[in-house]
């Protein structure tokens, strides 16, 4: 199976919204064997949802609390996700862990709750700058899939997103992303129970209709989770049509 997410971050309005979803169907036909997700800001979850989900389009969040209520204001629980109409919930992204200081212990917790209410992870995962100069990549990647023999097996998707690629127009070498994955599926085979369930691993990082077809010819590489490039609605069917 081969996965696309759109991540649109903290843009767009809800007539944007409109207009892409509009733009969006006009030019998306489902594949068989492809997966396609929008994770709009949390206000347009439902709005977004409605319009596309009749087309087989699974809607993301673009993140949850562990607790189902509570006193914890500014949050959104996972049942809150679901209620709105959420089929899954990107956790860990790399601007939550720098911006607002997640921790691997959250996402332990993050994780069992998505599951509990029936949402799918998609857990990010990605080395800085600093840290890839330094050599300790595969560390960084060890480290942060370490969470999984916490949760234990279950629905997964992963992302690997090299965090110095993250909207900056630069992209991992083929050899690099080659690297990356293969290590990341080693450790999902060591985490998770694979029965006949294989966690797709994306990539994600400056991706667009450009470099998507060279990096989906990568061992390992099962689709791309997309920023900037998602919000063109264009160019995300493009990107979904070359997934198939």
């Amino acid at each position: 199976m081969r996965c696309v997410v759109a991540n649109w971050k903290m843009n767009l309005l809800a007539a944007d919204a409109a207009a892409w979803s509009e733009g969006f169907l006009a030019r998306y036909a489902p594949a068989s064997g492809v997966a396609v997700g929008v994770a709009p800001p949390f206000p347009l979850l439902r709005q977004v949802g409605d319009a596309i989900r009749s087309r087989g389009v699974r809607i993301f969040a673009q993140n949850g609390h562990a607790e189902a209520k509570g006193a914890f204001t500014g949050e959104v629980s996972m049942a809150q996700l679901q209620d709105a109409g959420c089929a899954g919930v990107i956790l860990g992204h790399s601007e939550r862990r720098q911006l607002f200081g997640e921790t691997d212990a959250a996402l332990v917790r993050k994780v069992k709750a998505a599951r509990e209410w029936n949402l799918l992870p998609l857990l990010c995962v990605g080395e800085t700058l600093t840290e890839r100069q330094a050599g300790f990549t595969l560390e960084v990647l060890g480290q942060q899939l370490s969470i999984l023999a916490e949760t234990g097996p279950g629905p997964l998707w992963v992302a690997y997103e090299p965090v110095w690629a993250i909207g900056t127009g630069l992209r991992a070498e083929a050899d690099q992303v080659r690297e990356a994955h293969a290590f990341i599926r080693a450790k999902l085979d060591l985490f998770m129970d694979r029965g006949d369930y294989q966690a797709p691993i994306l990539y994600g990082g400056s991706v667009t209709p450009e470099n998507f077809p060279e990096l989906l010819n990568i061992p390992e590489v099962a689709g791309g989770l997309v920023g900037g490039a998602s919000l063109d609605p264009a160019k995300f069917a493009e990107l979904a049509k070359q997934a198939g």
